[in-house]
Formats: C-alpha cells, structure tokens, sequence
C-alpha cells in the first residue's frame, strides 16, 4: 500500500511541477521530456529484465546443484543460531538460511552479479513459507531491508570511478563509506527488530554483532596498509575467485551426492528465465515513475529546498552540490552514480561535494529497485513496513555519511 502512494505521488508531483513551469515560466519543454522520460525509462526496464535473464539462469542453476547436492542444506544448519535470531519464522535448519547467507556475503564483497540471482532464489523460497502469498511476510520484510541497506566491505566500482576521475588519492574515501554503510546496516536491522518484536540483545547476537565489527575493522585497518593499486587488484582478484571458488564448490557438492549435475543445472536456469519475465512489470511501474519525477525537476525542487534549510539552520551547504546522488541512490542506481559522476566534474574529485558524492553512492543501496524485483519476481502486493524500514536505513545511512564526511573531509 505505501508502495502504491508513492508511485502516485510521483506521478502527480511531476504533472503539478511540470505545470507550474509551464504556466510560471513558459517551458513548453517540460511535457515533451516527461514523456520522452516515460518511454525511456519503459525501454530501460526491459533491457534491465533482459540482462537479468542469463544472470539469473546461471546462479539459479548453480545453486539448484548445491540444493540437490546438500550443500546448502548444511551451509543453513551451520547459521541456523544467528540467523533464527533474526529470522524467527523460518524453520531452523530451512533451506533459506543458507541461500540468504550467500546473497549477504556477495553483496558484502559487491558481487551484484551473483548477489541478485541469489536474493530472488531466497525470496522465493521465503514465499513458500508465506502463508498470505500477496502480502510480504516478516522475514521477507527483515531480508529485503537488510538488502537495500547496502553493506559493501569492498566498494569498487567507487574506487574505480575516483580513479578515472582524477582523484589524487582515490581510496581515501574507503574507510567513510564503509562507517556509513554499517550504520546504514544496523539502522535497518534496529528498525525492523522493533517493528516485529525480534529481541537482537542475547548472547548469540551480541557475540555475532561484535564479531562483524572486528571484522569489518579488521578489514579497514588491513586495506589502509595498502597502496590504491594493491588494493583495487586484491578487491578484483578476490573478488572473482571467491566467485569461481563457489560454482566448483557447488558442482563437486553435486558430484559426491550423486546426481545429475547437468540436469540440475538447467532445471535451476528454466526458474531463472520464468523469474526474470515476471519482474518486468514491476520494474516498468517504478522505472517509470522515478523517470516521470526526475524529467520535471522534482529532483532539483527538493534539492533548492534542503539548500535553504540547511543555510537557515547554520550548517552550510558545502554538501548540498552532492545531495543528488544520496536522493537518486534509493530509486535508481544508475540514476545516482550519473549524478555522483556528475558532482566529481563539476566540483573536482577531492572536492568536499566530489567526495560526500562517493559516500552516498556506498552509504546505501536502490530500495525502490530492490523492492520491485524481489517482490515482483513473487507477486506481492502488499509491503507492510518494508518501504519504511529500507527508507529509515537509507537515512540513516545518508546521515551517517554526512557526518563522517564532515569528520573525514570537512
């Protein structure tokens, strides 16, 4: 139902907008752009699904091995103590725990490529354990935020676009994204904990809490020792061996139980196709309204007015040149690495809003997107709490990054 308002919410933003400048202004470009916009953004969303389609028919194949094989089964009994902390519903030992621990973990290394086709398997085994099929359940809802919260340990693809760019030290802004994106993290989880009642303040969470926090400090204190190049070749080449580790993984599970590797292949790659088919009218609806809101300057309405409040407050708007990029990242990932790009020319990489760009672009992740895929590929209607809680982290994540900005660079 949120989801439902805010779709058309930015349907009728974008016609009373457009009109004003039409009226006030005399922009008689302003139509023609929002639907040029429309037909765009209908176009971008099947070339999304259409990319998406061998993607997912591999992963999905791959892990249909590991299902037969027995690995994932034993992968979910070796997590079941934390994640029926977080994850109450599920049966212990179910399947899913294993699926969703590997979405987390390519997610965390920035595997997107295998961290989809993975989610939408979770998602789909979370839904055969829904008992109302239109309407997200608890953990659906708790997997979903924890998703859209966006912890990456390793962000990339940001180093890489610092690096063409022309920053000096392109792996100076590691650290503050990797700060903003956990608490982005724990945000999400927080929020949704007390939205179902989950109680996180036992000893297994503590315990697991605490070790990801060595963990990922750890992994900081280890990548400051680095030079960019050493790191940027360790994150690429880690990366694509964990990845390649895991498909062999999976198929010598497959051959020491016995089954037809092969064929399980390409049972697991038909659910993919059929999976990537079904989003397509999802992503359509909400490609289209983000592009209709974006095409008529509703973008750069709520820019000027965080402008003024920020000035109003006393805090300054030295990071309002970079604002674009945090309000893009939950509707379009593309759309928001466009504008951090866009803020990095513009003002010059090590500048502060070139620099508080790339933070926003790792701070969170695209919940508008998420939700449409991985709800869409199983047909719920109904989100609950979903859209506030993936928001609620992305704020939070969005502060956070401002803050450690202001720390970092300020």
């Amino acid at each position: 139902m949120v989801l439902n308002y805010i779709w058309i919410a930015f349907f009728l933003s974008a016609f009373v907008i457009a009109l004003g400048k039409l009226i006030l202004m005399g922009d008689t470009a302003v139509f023609p752009a929002i639907m040029s916009s429309t037909f765009a953004q209908a176009k971008t969303a099947f070339e999304i699904s259409l990319g998406l389609t061998g993607v997912l028919s591999l992963w999905l194949g791959i892990m249909k091995i590991g299902e037969k094989g027995g690995l994932v089964s034993a992968l979910a009994k070796l997590l079941s103590p934390v994640l029926c902390r977080i994850f109450p519903d599920i049966p212990k030992g179910h399947p899913v725990m294993g699926t969703m621990f590997m979405n987390f973990s390519a997610n965390m290394l920035g595997l997107d490529n295998a961290a989809t086709p993975m989610g939408l398997k979770a998602m789909q085994e979370l839904q055969e354990l829904n008992p109302k099929k239109d309407t997200a359940s608890n953990p659906m809802i708790m997997f979903l935020v924890l998703n859209t919260s966006g912890l990456t340990l390793i962000p990339v693809s940001v180093l890489l676009y610092r690096a063409e760019m022309g920053a000096a030290n392109p792996t100076d802004v590691f650290i503050p994204i990797l700060i903003a994106t956990t608490v982005s993290t724990l945000a999400g989880l927080l929020a949704t904990s007390i939205y179902q009642r989950i109680n996180l303040f036992n000893r297994t969470m503590i315990l697991f809490l605490l070790s990801i926090c060595l963990l990922v400090a750890g992994g900081t204190w280890g990548m400051t020792q680095l030079s960019q190049v050493r790191i940027e070749a360790l994150s690429t080449s880690l990366a694509n061996i964990i990845l390649f580790s895991v498909i062999i993984l999976f198929i010598v599970a497959g051959m020491r139980a016995r089954i037809n590797v092969y064929e399980a292949f390409v049972e697991g790659a038909k659910e993919g196709f059929g999976t990537a088919v079904r989003i397509i009218p999802y992503l359509v609806a909400i490609l289209v309204g983000i592009g209709v809101f974006r095409a008529s300057g509703g973008m750069d309405v709520i820019m000027d007015g965080i402008a003024w409040c920020a000035n109003a407050c006393g805090i300054g708007d030295d990071f309002v040149g970079a604002l674009p990029t945090a309000l893009m990242k939950p509707l379009s990932g593309s759309g928001a690495r466009g504008m951090m790009i866009d803020a990095m020319s513009t003002y010059g990489a090590d500048s502060f809003a070139g620099r508080m760009a790339c933070l926003f672009q790792g701070a969170t992740d695209t919940t508008f997107y998420i939700i449409a895929v991985y709800f869409g590929s199983v047909g719920i209607r109904k989100t609950r709490h979903a859209v506030g809680c993936g928001l609620l982290a992305d704020l939070a994540g969005i502060l956070a990054a401002i803050a450690v900005g202001y720390i970092f660079f300020g």
